[in-house]
């Protein structure tokens, strides 16, 4: 669907948030917090952006962009929208979504992995629920929508965390996730290091895995190495090659196969498929350590095989 850029406006050094709005003025479609849109840019780019209002409002998406300095594209190329402009976006998709039977629930942002956990705060604040939410950043000048905040009616909720204040300040995840609860649930977004350290301390605190949600604001760092392969499409029994320098998605495409993809970098799992035989290697984001374990679906866009065979429900 087409949108409005009606607002852009810094939030954070390096970080621009747009207000996004139907041209004709229209009601846009309902979203849930943590939930996330496609946005469509330039030579085919296409990004991932979490919705960081209240889904109370139906006027209007907010989203926030860090300027990446090791962006492959996109995150520059939103920097470069003007207010008025036009964009192309998916409806909201939600693979971040709050629990529904929790009794507290604690909320974790590092850097710009904050704009979901914005919106659960929003959630959680209007439904009268328990939470509390912690934010970690660089520095309060790269502290997104810090002003928003400190006006929010739940302020004395948030706690913030900066790098560069002194070592007693800094947030310690063995404390904060010391004492787990069948009835709290942990939710985590920001960069890979980041969601690794509080996955690893809540797993040290013993932490129920259900209880622990997570969203990735970028992939992993590319991994190397990984022969050739074959894969088959079980509705067919077509055999693919796929190369050692190519991607499944990129080998079915030569074959004239297309998987829907989205990020392509294992992060959003737009290209989920079932695999019926042999061992992937995962090397995703998007999976928990469970899923993967089972052997029974991988993503295509960034990940291989262990195997010389993978048979795909294709």
């Amino acid at each position: 669907m087409q949108v409005k850029i009606a607002r852009k406006f810094a939030v954070a050094t390096d970080i621009c948030a747009f207000e996004l709005v139907r041209p004709d003025g229209a009601e846009l479609p309902a979203f849930s917090a943590g939930a996330h849109v496609d946005v469509m840019l330039r030579d085919g780019l296409m990004r991932q952006y979490s919705l960081c209002n209240s889904p109370s409002e139906s006027h209007r998406y907010l989203i926030a962009v860090l300027r990446d300095a090791n962006s492959r594209g996109g995150s520059i190329a939103m920097h470069a929208l003007e207010e008025g402009g036009l964009l192309e976006i998916g409806e909201p998709k939600n693979h971040f979504a709050l629990h529904a039977q929790a009794r507290h629930s604690v909320l974790l942002a590092g850097g710009i992995g904050v704009t979901p956990i914005l919106s659960m705060a929003e959630t959680l604040d209007r439904e009268g629920a328990a939470f509390e939410m912690h934010y970690c950043t660089r520095s309060p000048a790269r502290t997104a929508f810090r002003e928003r905040l400190a006006r929010a009616r739940f302020s004395e909720r948030v706690h913030l965390y900066f790098d560069d204040a002194e070592a007693g300040e800094r947030l310690r995840l063995d404390r904060l996730l010391a004492q787990p609860r069948p009835d709290t649930h942990l939710y985590v977004c920001g960069p890979a290091g980041f969601i690794a350290a509080a996955m690893d301390a809540a797993k040290a605190a013993g932490w129920d895995d259900a209880n622990v949600h997570r969203e990735f604001f970028a992939a992993a760092p590319a991994q190397e190495g990984g022969g050739a392969f074959q894969v088959t499409l079980s509705s067919t029994g077509r055999v693919i090659d796929v190369a050692s320098d190519m991607t499944v998605v990129s080998a079915l495409a030569q074959a004239g196969v297309e998987v829907p993809t989205s990020c392509e970098q294992g992060v959003c799992g737009t290209c989920l498929t079932r695999v019926l035989s042999g061992e992937p290697d995962h090397r995703d984001v998007y999976l928990t350590d469970e899923e993967k374990a089972a052997n029974d679906q991988f993503l295509p866009c960034c990940s291989r095989s262990r195997s010389p065979m993978l048979v795909l429900d294709l």
